[in-house]
């Protein structure tokens, strides 16, 4: 094994333990949609999955099947049929669709048995159990327009489901649901999983999809200078949805995202749209600190947001022993409470444990990241994460090319996290002048895409 190797490796391996002590008990439900499979991309899909799950991961997974219905319906010398995104699902229709979903829960079953010596599948042992969990009803006619046999889902016995997780097994759910009466319904993949995730208050609702998520700037072309948001806090994703048509096609960039915030409402803590044509997708999503895809996270959570002048007692009684010991530069009362809105807070039932400010220099384009504090009490929970990420939207949304950080302490969470070092000559004018040269603070910048 190369030293260039292990070099990287053990750094990379190191960076990773954190991701997976987080992720260890929870619930993440992943839609994978037909389109996927019909690409070649589940056998890659299940060994990541496989792996997840050997990390101690509880895993539902959700296919889709439009590709395949579609298929077999233009075989039999049929169209298919849809009216405002929904297959109108007929007799035939519903045929192909039980056709589908049993040749996929076959393919998916076969992909999570494979353990051939020296491939990613060698020693897994993954039970993949389905069954009757959902119950349906009829979409009925919508406009004048009779959906006949598509549905929605009714109910979810969660309850069954948890018993499967806990035993040790993924459960594998197609989106096919039945009534009381025993009459069948098509179901979509969106639909299931998000109630799915919704009832078992999964930890993770994750999506993958051809796009791969919300740009900076939605309305624009994707590019180098245009990357994807990788979180979008909920209020912003249902003003996004506001502002966006009606989607009707998986393409349409709010056809997701509507899942992502019903589930984001339902009380399902993060909300995940990521690219399948990208291999290890799902792993860069779960296991590295910005993830590839978009992420719509409720932040009444926690309580991310802006400072208002009753919360300065509180940051002050924050930032206090950081100022003693000589992590943060000391700041007066008058000097927070005239600032209060640069700052940014992380609060939990009224006490604020965590605070940044965000300093502009418009003229020159950058910002200081300033007094960048989390208590002991939550620190390693990925609040600093969330304050770095907040700033940097709040900057973006100003203008900003870049921000900066001084610091004494803590250089090396910044580097982490895309700084680099300059020399305090890069300061913008009006903040060289107030540099104490005695104190001899390292100056980080990050750009921002």
């Amino acid at each position: 094994m190369s030293g260039v190797f292990n070099f990287t490796f053990v750094p990379w391996f190191r960076s990773v333990a954190p991701y997976i002590h987080m992720h260890r008990g929870k619930t993440i439900v992943i839609g994978v949609p037909g389109e996927a499979i019909a690409a070649g991309k589940l056998g890659n899909i299940a060994q990541d999955l496989a792996l997840i799950q050997s990390m101690g991961v509880q895993i539902v997974l959700v296919h889709g099947f439009r590709p395949q219905v579609n298929e077999q319906l233009r075989a039999k010398g049929y169209e298919p049929h849809f009216y405002k995104g929904t297959r109108v699902t007929d007799g035939i229709a519903l045929d192909c669709a039980l056709e589908a979903a049993g040749q996929l829960r076959y393919e998916v079953e076969a992909a999570f048995s494979q353990g051939l010596p020296n491939t990613p599948m060698a020693g897994a042992t993954v039970r993949v159990i389905s069954g009757n969990f959902l119950t349906a009803r009829p979409v009925g006619i919508v406009d004048g327009v009779d959906y006949q046999h598509s549905g929605l889902v009714r109910k979810v016995d969660a309850t069954a489901i948890q018993t499967m997780l806990d035993g040790g097994a993924m459960v594998l759910l197609s989106p096919l649901g039945f009534s009381p009466t025993g009459e069948a319904f098509n179901l979509t993949m969106e639909n299931v999983a998000t109630e799915v995730a919704s009832e078992l208050h999964a930890d993770k609702l994750i999506f993958l999809t051809d796009n791969g998520g919300i740009r900076l700037r939605p309305m624009d072309p994707p590019g180098d200078d245009n990357p994807v948001d990788t979180e979008l806090p909920l209020a912003y994703a249902e003003s996004l949805l506001s502002q966006l048509p009606p989607a009707e096609k998986p393409s349409d960039m709010g056809f997701h995202l509507q899942y992502c915030v019903t589930a984001c409402k339902n009380g399902v803590e993060r909300s995940h749209i990521v690219p399948y044509l990208v291999d290890g997708s799902i792993l860069l999503e779960i296991y590295t600190h910005d993830g590839i895809g978009s992420m719509v996270v409720d932040e009444k959570l926690e309580s991310l947001r802006e400072a208002t002048i009753e919360d300065v007692g509180g940051i002050l009684q924050l930032i206090e022993p950081f100022e003693k010991d000589g992590t943060l530069v000391k700041r007066s009362r008058t000097e927070i409470e005239r600032d209060a809105d640069h700052y940014t807070i992380i609060e939990h039932d009224g006490v604020i444990f965590g605070c940044a400010a965000l300093y502009p220099y418009p003229e020159d384009g950058t910002g200081e990241m300033a007094s960048v504090t989390v208590s002991p009490q939550v620190q390693g929970q990925g609040d600093g994460d969330k304050l770095l990420r907040r700033i940097e939207q709040r900057a973006r949304a100003m203008g900003l090319k870049s921000i900066f950080v001084l610091t004494t302490r803590t250089m090396h969470w910044f580097i982490k996290r895309g700084f680099t070092v300059v020399d305090p000559s890069w300061l913008p004018e009006a903040r060289k002048r107030k540099y104490n040269w005695d104190r001899k603070s390292l100056v980080l910048v990050k750009k921002l895409q």
